[in-house]
């Protein structure tokens, strides 16, 4: 008697902690249960685009997204690898790799958008970014699928938060070759006239923010629409941020191509009797209060891997 009351004490003290484990669990279908842990690895592809000084919607220009241009929409694409917990909280990291641009010349020479047309600038960019990025599931987070009767929801809202590492290098078009702005010192980056204008770094950090729909669209793959805005630290995305700069000051740093290149492609305005040239710089040229920004829009496959079968 004693030895079975030992034994079945041992059994009881061994199942206990298995019990809470699968006790975690829910059932996914009738042949699958979902773990705490799974993870997904898929591919994206969608649209990018940016919100910068350059360019915007033909018309008076406005604040943040009313001023966007969805004809600058470039592809991009990129791949992941996601770890999620109970499904309420995932770390993702992902590469990314697209383009952007945006141009002066869609402004129509109306009377209110008659400065930002004359000054006549573009960019473009290739964007090559890697984040991790931490994805909250409210109906998971907040509702315990394990306690309830009822199926988990095949569509799932989340929300986006994390940190990426990013490089760019705008560049523009002169006389049909493809230039880089960035050494050309547009507005006097480097100069010691101009101390509080330092060059630009192409890699930099910035900060994804987003949100996103998942669809599961078997127990092995999903299908998640999502956008994704990031927060920048640099207003020279375009290559563009504050005050023309005095055209003989290039002379002073640059030689040969380079400071023609220079001369040429830092004040592109058109000749106008209403807004002549100051030959000291000083005009508006761009506007630093707000920094640059680029964001998409992708359809995600992901395959997953974890959950278990009955």
């Amino acid at each position: 008697m004693k030895k079975i009351t030992f034994l079945t004490v041992t059994i009881l003290l061994f199942l206990m902690p298995l019990q809470r484990a699968f006790a975690q669990y829910y059932f996914y279908d009738n042949n699958h249960y979902n773990p705490d842990i799974m993870f997904e690895f898929g591919a994206s592809v969608g649209a990018m685009n940016c919100l910068t000084d350059v360019g915007g919607r033909k018309g008076l220009g406005k604040r943040f997204v009313k001023d966007l241009n969805l004809g600058n929409n470039q592809l991009n694409g990129s791949i992941y690898f996601t770890t999620t917990y109970k499904e309420a909280v995932a770390l993702r990291i992902e590469g990314t790799f697209g383009n952007v641009k945006a141009y002066d010349s869609i402004l129509k020479a109306v009377q209110e958008t008659t400065p930002r047309y004359n000054r006549n600038l573009s960019f473009s960019s290739k964007i090559s970014e890697i984040s991790i990025v931490g994805e909250f599931y409210p109906m998971f987070i907040f509702i315990n699928w394990a306690e309830r009767d009822d199926d988990p929801p095949s569509f799932s809202p989340y929300l986006l938060a994390g940190v990426g590492y990013y490089s760019f290098n705008p560049q523009t078009i002169l006389n049909g070759r493809t230039v880089d702005l960035q050494p050309l010192s547009t507005e006097g980056q480097g100069f010691t006239e101009y101390p509080d204008r330092q060059p630009y770094k192409l890699k930099q950090i910035n900060f994804p923010v987003g949100i996103g729909m998942k669809y599961e669209l078997s127990s092995n793959f999903n299908l998640r629409a999502e956008f994704m805005y990031r927060i920048l630290t640099t207003d020279y995305l375009d290559d563009l941020s504050t005050r023309y700069v005095s055209p003989s000051l290039f002379s002073k740093y640059f030689s040969g191509n380079q400071l023609a290149d220079a001369l040429a492609l830092s004040d592109r305005r058109f000749s106008d009797p209403k807004y002549p040239r100051n030959p000291a710089g000083g005009q508006i040229r761009g506007n630093p209060k707000n920094n640059d920004a680029y964001f998409s829009f992708n359809l995600k496959l992901g395959i997953l891997f974890g959950r278990k079968r009955l």
